[in-house]
């Protein structure tokens, strides 16, 4: 396949969508990159992830960024003191905008910290309930099913696995690896490609090892710099790159092309490869460097 690296947009929230998913549109536009849009499609319950405070090492990785700067003072405040905006709702002409500019868009969730904090010790009830949610949602903004789906969080479980091929998406692009694969959960088969995120967020480098906003492009070129055959996934947030780290974004997209690659969506990533020849990975849930708690990760 072409020299590649597929950027994944995750969309968590209600200012995310609003401010950063426009934003982002122009500068990947002006870049002439593809990129495929993730969007949360129910209501932005982030002021109720301040639980997550009392997990380990939850404090130490907020500590290293400023989450009021990024998120804003109201978004950490919806489903708590001020009431949840209804991202879906009052953003669908945000979502069919970025459809109708040529860019692929996909489901993220229906409610990001419902999916993020609870999904892996749910039962199926619940998990079909909550990717139903958000289906029903997509459907009702874009007047067609959804063909792609991407965990928030990386949060997943088995019930959830096997809905990715009983909804007949195209890709699931749900956890952590190396490169594409078919996904096994407990040595039962998925048979929907499984689209891993290859390279390390912005927030899981930044003030780590020396690592600071003013060379924080330079080193993730260095990852980048020895294109695998399977190419890259690179996952960014609408509140993020969309945001304060714009101009970080902008030097990776220069960076990229300057390296020689294509800068696609997932849809262009999965075409250029030989799906029926995907090898098989079993996904199980680990920690990764720089995240809190456990994600699904490909394994051997």
């Amino acid at each position: 396949m072409a020299k590649q690296i597929a950027l994944k947009i995750d969309v968590d929230t209600y200012r995310g969508t609003r401010e950063g998913v426009p934003r982002l549109v122009e500068v990947l536009q002006r870049y002439h990159a593809q990129a495929t849009f993730f969007f949360t499609l129910g209501p932005d319950n982030m002021g109720r992830a301040i639980w997550r405070v009392f997990r380990p090492g939850y404090l130490k990785k907020v500590s290293r960024m400023s989450v009021v700067e990024h998120y804003g003072i109201k978004t950490l405040l919806y489903g708590t003191l001020l009431p949840a905006p209804d991202i879906g709702k009052k953003c669908a002409g945000i979502m069919r905008s970025v459809r109708d500019a040529g860019f692929e868009v996909g489901i993220h969730c229906f409610d990001h910290v419902r999916w993020q904090d609870h999904v892996l010790d749910k039962d199926a009830a619940w998990t079909q309930r909550e990717l139903q949610r958000a289906i029903d949602r997509y459907t009702e903004i874009f007047a067609e099913p959804p063909h792609a789906h991407a965990a928030a969080g990386w949060q997943m479980n088995r019930h959830a696995m096997r809905l990715m091929q009983r909804s007949g998406f195209d890709y699931s692009s749900d956890s952590r690896g190396t490169h594409p694969f078919i996904p096994t959960w407990q040595a039962e088969i998925i048979a929907c490609p499984q689209l891993p995120t290859t390279l390390p967020t912005l927030d899981e480098l930044i003030n780590r090892d020396g690592i600071t906003l003013d060379n924080i492009a330079e080193h993730f070129l260095t990852l980048t710099a020895d294109a695998p055959a399977t190419g890259h996934v690179y996952t960014l947030h609408a509140e993020l790159e969309g945001g304060k780290w714009m101009p970080v974004f902008e030097q990776l997209l220069q960076g990229w092309q300057a390296q020689g690659y294509e800068l696609v969506s997932m849809q262009q990533y999965l075409q250029g490869l030989e799906a029926e020849a995907l090898p098989r990975h079993e996904l199980s849930m680990q920690e990764v460097e720089g995240r809190v708690g456990r994600l699904a990760v490909q394994g051997d």
